[in-house]
């Protein structure tokens, strides 16, 4: 896995705070600023091997949980779980979560687009996504990768509401399924933004009819227009649908069952039963899938200036006429 070694990405970091320079000490980092409220040795310490470089004061990451992990061989709220999923047998896990097609399509392009020894930052990457583990493949290919929680995956351990990275030092973003789960995705879009080197691309996918899942860190949904107008400072290269009202309705029967049992077990076995849904998103037009689908994608180019307000209306794809 091409992870760019944390000794290499030291000079990349910079504080969550002030976005001053962050010096190296023996247990972590600190900032360079001696008025910065992280100035002092320890302020960023390590977890797992992995700098946790969050303003807890300003971030929904709780020190607690991680003050809680260090060195005590528990299992954080935050670290990713592992899962019933993870020990199906291959051939069913295929069928319970096919490949994602329109993310493998799309990081394909990407890679493209990219020059050798690119830099790709991936937001949320304690867990390989779906589609996109060709990023982790690619000969010359950079990855930087952050989580709130630790893992073999990343580098250090991040909010993105403060990326902790120097401007302008990345050359394409990754952020799947990531947005729905902060509380401020505009900021979110703006800090990619500003890692981002003049022209940098950016590829995102997030919910759009979704049932709530990780429970209290769940918090926004996008309409195609409204996701479009989220990376309005980009040019775009591809969008749409990722998943369509096929998997859309087999969500839904999923929770209905599950709310009518009073049990989770019970939806998963609705789901079970009518996993065939998923394949009718191949028999549904695009323009009626784009107000009913599951969640959308975006890729696209760091821009030199937004969409308007009347570019964003004149946007809209979908099955329904648009009156002035």
């Amino acid at each position: 896995m091409p992870l760019v070694p944390l000794d290499a990405l030291e000079p990349l970091f910079v504080c969550p705070r002030c976005g001053m320079r962050l010096l190296r000490e023996r247990e972590g980092f600190h900032c360079e600023s001696s008025t910065c409220p992280y100035g002092s040795e320890g302020s960023f310490r390590l977890v797992d091997g992995a700098p946790v470089i969050i303003d807890f004061d300003r971030s929904i990451v709780r020190k607690m949980e991680v003050d809680d992990a260090a060195g005590s061989g528990c299992v954080p709220p935050l670290r990713a779980r592992s899962s019933s999923f993870e020990r199906l047998p291959g051939w069913l896990r295929r069928v319970w979560r096919p490949t994602n097609k329109v993310a493998a399509r799309n990081v394909q392009q990407l890679i493209a687009l990219l020059p050798s020894s690119s830099t790709v930052l991936v937001v949320g990457g304690g867990t390989i996504g779906n589609g996109v583990e060709a990023l982790y493949v690619q000969p010359g290919l950079r990855i930087v990768a952050f989580d709130v929680y630790s893992s073999p995956n990343v580098q250090f351990l991040a909010d993105a509401h403060q990326i902790p990275l120097a401007g302008s030092s990345i050359d394409a973003v990754v952020v799947q399924a990531v947005l729905e789960h902060v509380l401020d995705p505009e900021r979110v879009v703006s800090e990619i933004e500003r890692v981002l080197r003049p022209e940098g691309l950016v590829y995102a996918e997030t919910p759009f009819l979704q049932q709530v899942h990780a429970g209290p860190y769940d918090f926004v949904r996008y309409t195609s227009s409204g996701h479009r107008f989220l990376f309005r400072s980009f040019e775009e290269l591809a969008s749409g649908p990722v998943a369509g009202p096929g998997t859309q309705l087999l969500w839904s029967v999923e929770h209905l069952a599950g709310g009518l049992f009073r049990s989770r077990t019970a939806g998963k076995v609705a789901r079970g039963m009518c996993i065939w849904l998923r394949y009718l998103d191949g028999a549904v037009a695009e323009r009626f899938a784009i107000d009913s689908a599951s969640a959308f994608c975006f890729l696209g180019r760091r821009a030199s200036r937004e969409l308007t307000a009347d570019e964003i209306v004149e946007y809209y794809r979908g099955a329904q006429a648009h009156r002035p």
